[in-house]
């Protein structure tokens, strides 16, 4: 018998000792152990560690178990001991019936490494059953010339026990006419016969009555007794003869019930009463009683009970025909059972190991065996299992197979697999069993963390809060349990200005990522760094992403105005010729914005004007250009507040003011401004005193209409007489409108607001509206009183 343990690779010291081993138990013989059946339950049966040749304690750590043919647990091995203990009481006659001798076959498994030992236990029969007569009462029809020394058979009595203890004698009481004979049959067993020594006479004794006693061996011996009626008859000189002595017959075990085995059949020489043949079994147990049954009448033998090859495979029958006259005839009918592939095979399985770690080279995984109950070819058997599967079968010792597996296994390929051990026999039709085994495989550390992306963009709005969530990374692991959990971490920036632990942290337990505080774009623009992923196994396996932080810029900068400058002790003022065309270019605004992109997109607006649609102001780019054509009656000085804005949500702005002077030529003397600060400080309240005043007027209007034209006569009058508004030392009035045309006058009704020089007082008057000739002369008469001019005003 072969050893198992090369299925498990070890070290070459230790394949040497259980190469060593295996040889030495190879040569270890099937052993037979006795016992006497009714021997009480845990009674001592043999030491199995020392027959063995292994020490106490080894059979434990080999995993040794006891298996019996037919897996009922008669037997008990305790391991720690090697002793092999009875675990019920036996019963021979109800293991072996009339088998001798009766031999229970059971085999030692051993795992680690595998070993399996046959073995017998012998049941010894003890004499515990009584002979026993089929009938209470036999019946004999003997005709009263039958001559002294004539034999007639008796039916013979049952004892369950064998061997000595079987039936040894029979014996019947005394009378003058008979004696009991003991025979042998070639089977060993005993039966009587009755002989005659004395001739009968029927005129003297029609009936007898005698007591047949069968008496066993065993010691004390044990009896059964049964009565034997004795009927004197009258001559019949022909006995009935069957056809054959023998009748042999073979039958499928699958035949159905009422089926004709057999029809014996006899002759009786004689007539009447004598020639009648009845027929009848001569002995039946109750086993062929309730199998066949037999037509007194006809001899035929029919089916009554399905056969079963596996529990019986022969039947003998002993057939009496008899006649009217009391002579008889015997045959034997010997019945075969042919085998038929009726029984499936069985898989029993020893032994099972699951989870297997995946990294384990060629593992056991299991330990079973097959049997078939058939015969021949239906007892012959074949064992597979799926093709596609990492794994093997070794066949063992007499129908045990090892399932094993073909190599390391890959639990993230495959973390379970279903394997099913097919056994076929070889009958016709072929019959195969399945059994379905779920082995597992355990996980093992050898997958590193993945991150779903190699490198992540987050994008994080300037002026963030602090502990802000700016965005999350993530790894996941193959593996499974404490080897899947991932945990993640900051790894050190290349950069080493880069103040990384302060800026930003990660959630070990999720990777999600928090704005240690607020960000300025316009101090730093983007960062990035490296984050490690980490599993839990043991060696701990890691990979790494790169994370890039871009900061998204806030409108949070308003436009600088850099031209012109706004920081000055006295404002710029650009001078325009009055001969100026539409689209003259009077100046340029520049500003700048400290953000990007849309944030520091800027457009420029005219917010307030001294004349109203005399200028304007392109969008893109901040240059002020004339609306229209100067001419005469236009304001000489003009104030404009230019509106710079971004385009950021919300927009930010920032305003610049613009002083211009109209002049006749840039030969034109210097006129010096008055105070910007003052200029400033006067314009305002003019602008709302004048919207007071424009608005009482208009309602004035509606409702005097020749007062209104009294008031411009008024004015035309002074006008003609040289007392026109003369231009003041200081903010010069205009017409404050709004740019977009939605002021609160119309472009119908336009006045000219002057102010009288007094003692310290300001006199609003509301004139006539500046016709170009008379604008003309005052610009004149004012040139001639103030020789000093400035050509121009620039950076």
């Amino acid at each position: 018998m072969e050893a198992g343990g090369e299925c498990f690779p070890k070290q070459r010291q230790v394949l040497i000792f259980f190469l060593v081993l295996g040889v030495a138990l190879a040569g270890w013989e099937s052993r037979r152990y006795s016992v006497m059946e009714e021997t009480e339950s845990g009674s001592f049966v043999a030491n199995l560690a020392k027959d063995l040749g292994l020490g106490v304690g080894e059979l434990a750590a080999r995993g040794a178990r006891v298996v019996s043919e037919d897996n009922e647990p008669r037997l008990q091995l305790d391991l720690q001991t090697g002793e092999l203990i009875l675990n019920e009481k036996l019963d021979r006659e109800e293991m072996c019936g009339p088998r001798d001798p009766c031999v229970m076959h059971f085999q030692v498994l051993l795992k680690k490494p595998l070993g399996v030992f046959r073995a017998e236990l012998l049941v010894r029969d003890i004499n515990d059953h009584s002979p026993e007569f089929p009938e209470g009462e036999m019946t004999l029809k003997i005709s009263e010339n039958s001559p002294p020394g004539t034999v007639f058979p008796l039916k013979k009595a049952q004892d369950l026990d064998v061997a000595s203890n079987n039936i040894q004698n029979y014996s019947i009481s005394p009378n003058s006419h008979f004696h009991v004979s003991t025979r042998t049959r070639g089977d060993g067993r005993k039966y009587p016969e009755l002989v005659l020594d004395k001739e009968l006479d029927r005129e003297k004794q029609a009936e007898l009555r005698l007591t047949l006693t069968a008496l066993d061996g065993g010691s004390p011996p044990r009896s059964g007794t049964a009565q034997v009626r004795i009927l004197v008859l009258d001559i019949n000189d022909n006995a009935p003869e069957f056809a054959k002595t023998l009748y042999q017959v073979q039958v499928p075990e699958n035949s159905p019930v009422g089926m004709l085995v057999i029809k014996v059949s006899a002759r009786d020489l004689d007539t009447g009463t004598n020639g009648e043949i009845s027929y009848s079994y001569f002995y039946s147990s109750q086993e062929i009683s309730t199998t066949f049954e037999l037509n007194n009448l006809s001899g035929e033998v029919r089916l009554i009970k399905k056969l079963d090859f596996e529990t019986r495979s022969s039947y003998e029958l002993e057939i009496d025909a008899s006649d009217g006259g009391g002579l008889s005839g015997r045959c034997s009918v010997s019945i075969e059972v042919a085998d038929v592939n009726d029984n499936f095979p069985e898989i029993t399985i020893s032994s099972l190991t699951t989870p297997i770690p995946e990294n384990s080279p060629e593992t056991e995984v299991a330990l079973f065996r097959i049997r078939d109950r058939d015969s021949g070819d239906n007892g012959r058997m074949t064992c597979s299992i799926q093709d596609d599967l990492p794994f093997l079968l070794k066949p063992s010792e007499e129908n045990f197979y090892t399932l094993v597996t073909n190599g390391a296994l890959d639990r993230e390929s495959q973390a379970e697999y279903n394997i099913t051990i097919t056994v076929t026999d070889l009958g016709t039709p072929r019959l195969k069993t399945q059994h379905h085994l779920t082995v597992t495989v355990s996980d093992v550390n050898d997958n590193a963390p993945a991150f779903s992306q190699s490198a992540y963009t987050l994008r994080v709005r300037e002026n963030n809060s602090p502990a802000l969530h700016i965005g999350s990374v993530s790894a996941t692991d193959r593996d499974s349990g404490a080897n899947a959990q991932v945990t993640y971490s900051l790894l050190p920036p290349h950069d080493p200005q880069l103040p990384l632990a302060s800026l930003v942290s990660i959630n070990a337990a999720n990777g999600q990522l928090f704005a240690l505080r607020s960000l300025d774009f316009e101090a730093l623009r983007a960062f990035e760094f490296r984050v490690g992923a980490a599993d839990r196994g043991s060696p701990a396996l890691s990979s790494q992403a790169l994370v890039r932080v871009l900061v998204v810029d806030d409108n949070d900068n308003s436009p600088f105005v850099l031209y012109p400058p706004q920081n000055g002790s006295a404002p710029c003022t650009e001078l325009v010729p009055r001969a100026a065309e539409a689209g003259y270019l009077v100046t340029k605004v520049v500003a700048v914005d400290g953000d990007s992109g849309q944030n520091a997109w800027l457009s420029y607006q005219l917010l307030r004007a001294t004349e109203p649609g005399l200028f304007g102001v392109w969008a893109h780019n901040g240059e002020v250009r004339t609306a229209r054509p100067l001419s005469e009656r236009d304001a000489v000085q003009h104030r404009l507040l230019v509106l710079v804005k971004d385009n950021g949500e919300p927009p930010l702005s920032a305003s610049v003011t613009l002083h211009v002077l109209l002049v006749d030529g840039f030969s034109q003397p210097y006129l010096p401004l008055p105070d910007a600060a003052a200029a400033e400080a006067r314009a305002d309240p003019l602008t709302v005193y004048l919207v007071v005043a424009l608005a009482s007027v208009s309602s004035l209007f509606l409702l005097s209409v020749l007062g209104f034209v009294a008031v411009r006569l008024g004015r035309r009058s002074r006008a003609a007489s040289g007392g026109g508004c003369s231009v003041p030392e200081g903010p010069f009035a205009g017409h404050l409108v709004d740019v977009s045309g939605a002021g609160t006058l119309s472009h119908s009704y336009q006045y000219e607001v002057c102010l009288t020089g007094g003692s310290g007082t300001n006199e609003f008057k509301f004139l006539k509206p500046i016709f170009p000739s008379i604008l003309s002369q005052d610009l004149r008469n004012k040139s001639e009183g103030n020789p000093t001019f400035r050509n121009s005003v620039g950076i």
